[in-house]
């Protein structure tokens, strides 16, 4: 399950630029590190902001650049290449997401986990869901239940909600075991609405 704030995949984005090569495309995404996603025929690609295709439209999908990689598609399978087009991590998992605080969220045989921006495993494939880092910490599942680990795999606060969201500005919101939405702060205790907002 793609998370809708990771994903800018095919989003149809009228740049305003008025420039005539965007004409060529049948999407033009923002651009992000230097660079927009394309699409023309159901393949993915980048150009650069005069227009020229710096990565060649091949992939099935892909993702905006950020910490200057971004994940791409092909043959079902996801990897990571460099804002030249290098490959720097293969087409190996299922799913990929947008680096965040340094380090990617990956999955693979229905299992998620972290590599850093050169492929490298830093916490196992071994949750059952997960979300990017944020603010130093990733919400992920284990035995049904949500909690949040940092960026070692220690966990910070522990399993016990239904579902959690990732941090933002220290807060982060969770549903409890009795079904109900809350917030919490980074030591897992639970934050008033009105001290949310400050």
């Amino acid at each position: 399950m793609r998370k809708i704030f990771l994903v800018i995949t095919t989003l149809a984005v009228n740049i305003g630029f008025g420039q005539s090569w965007t004409k060529k495309y049948d999407h033009v995404n923002e651009f992000s590190c230097g660079l927009a996603l394309v699409e023309k025929d159901g393949k993915h690609g980048f150009v650069d902001e005069s227009g020229k295709l710096i990565i060649p439209i091949q992939y099935e999908d892909a993702l905006s650049f950020s910490c200057g990689i971004t994940a791409v598609m092909i043959d079902g399978k996801w990897g990571y290449i460099d804002s030249t087009g290098k490959e720097i991590v293969p087409m190996k998992y299922s799913d990929a997401y947008s680096c965040s605080d340094g380090i990617c969220l990956v999955a693979k045989d229905g299992k998620y986990g972290f590599i850093d921006k050169k492929g490298e495993q830093v916490i196992p494939l071994i949750y059952e869901g997960a979300d990017s880092f944020t603010e130093g910490l990733a919400a992920v599942k284990k035995k049904e239940l949500w909690g949040f680990i940092d960026k070692k795999g220690r966990e910070v606060i522990p399993f016990k909600f239904n579902y959690a969201r990732a941090f933002d500005n220290g807060v982060a919101k969770v549903m409890n075991k009795s079904g109900n939405w809350i917030n919490i702060d980074k030591d897992g205790r639970e934050v008033k609405d009105d001290q949310a907002k400050q």
